[in-house]
């Protein structure tokens, strides 16, 4: 969800997690805009957007039909990918409307520690999610967020579901990861992943510190204008960036596992996860296979109940 930021202070270690954004989609512009009202007006953005944005999905760099939007403003970051899906609608709207396949496919991030899904009797639910280092971590040392999860609007043409957080580390506020889907011809599916997040001044100079030593030198996707020598806009754009990637491609890896058979599938989308990320190894690369495949398989054993020992 999120790339976490540390740095010491007086021998605790503090966390930032970049989020992505919750803009809303209105016609066919490719800003962020206002939501419609209606689930038939939104699925008719959403498709309108599928159709503005079809020479981009065809012909990329990034090696998949998608397209990245990202903005920063003095209190917010955010960003938002637009991507067709190998899958079918049906398959996409059931998925996400259940907090605990949520959970699914935010432990593959590597700063996702746990997240534990709960349903209340409205058919709301939460997501009790850690966060932590991409390293292996007790659970006592890193930092605990709930997320509501709220299907805002499902049809057999639309799906929209939101997760939201009032407030994060280091007073940031207003947590959003919201996911738009429609189908689209051939069994597949059209998705709108937005991310983002608010913060204060603390939150900004935290930010900027991790910026200028851990996160010195990372980029994101979005060519940049302002003259940075890799090419690619850098700073909180970078890292809003860096962690929206890593959620979509949570959301391939997971669907494509379901081609699997059950005893297989979790193995399956680790090394899926793994292997789409060091597609961007400029961008995304922070541990080897070996690493990343041994802490992730620990860590969902510990999410499913089985004692974890961290060295």
């Amino acid at each position: 969800m999120m790339k976490i930021l540390y740095f010491g202070l007086k021998k605790k270690t503090l966390l930032i997690f970049s989020v992505t954004a919750i803009c809303a989609l209105t016609g066919a512009g490719s800003g962020f805009a206002q939501v419609s009202s209606t689930p038939g007006s939104e699925s008719s953005a959403l498709l309108e957007k599928h159709e503005v944005l079809k020479p981009q999905l065809a012909q990329n760099s990034y090696r998949r039909p998608l397209f990245f939007e990202s903005t920063e403003s003095a209190n917010t970051v955010s960003s938002s990918v637009y991507a067709v899906l190998d899958s079918p609608f049906p398959t996409v709207s059931m998925t996400f409307k259940k907090p605990d396949r949520w959970c699914e496919v935010l432990i593959l991030h590597l700063n996702t520690k746990y997240c534990q899904a709960s349903a209340d009797a409205d058919k709301s639910g939460k997501l009790a999610v850690n966060i932590g280092k991409k390293t292996a971590q007790a659970l006592a040392d890193t930092f605990s967020l709930e997320f509501s999860h709220r299907v805002t609007v499902a049809t057999p043409n639309y799906l929209a579901v939101q997760l939201h957080a009032d407030k994060g580390p280091l007073k940031t506020t207003d947590y959003q990861l919201q996911l738009l889907a429609v189908p689209l011809p051939e069994g597949k599916t059209f998705i709108n992943l937005r991310y983002s997040y608010g913060y204060g001044l603390a939150g900004r100079l935290a930010m900027q510190t991790y910026l200028s030593t851990l996160g010195r030198g990372k980029v994101g996707f979005t060519k940049s204008s302002s003259g940075e020598t890799s090419g690619y806009v850098g700073g909180m754009r970078g890292a809003v960036e860096r962690n929206t990637m890593r959620y979509y491609l949570a959301i391939e890896a997971y669907l494509a596992s379901l081609k699997q058979p059950p005893a297989e599938q979790v193995n399956s989308r680790l090394q899926y996860w793994f292997d789409a990320t060091e597609e961007y190894a400029l961008q995304l690369h922070e541990l080897d296979q070996p690493s990343y495949l041994s802490m992730k398989k620990a860590e969902y054993q510990r999410q499913q109940g089985v004692p974890v020992t961290v060295q």
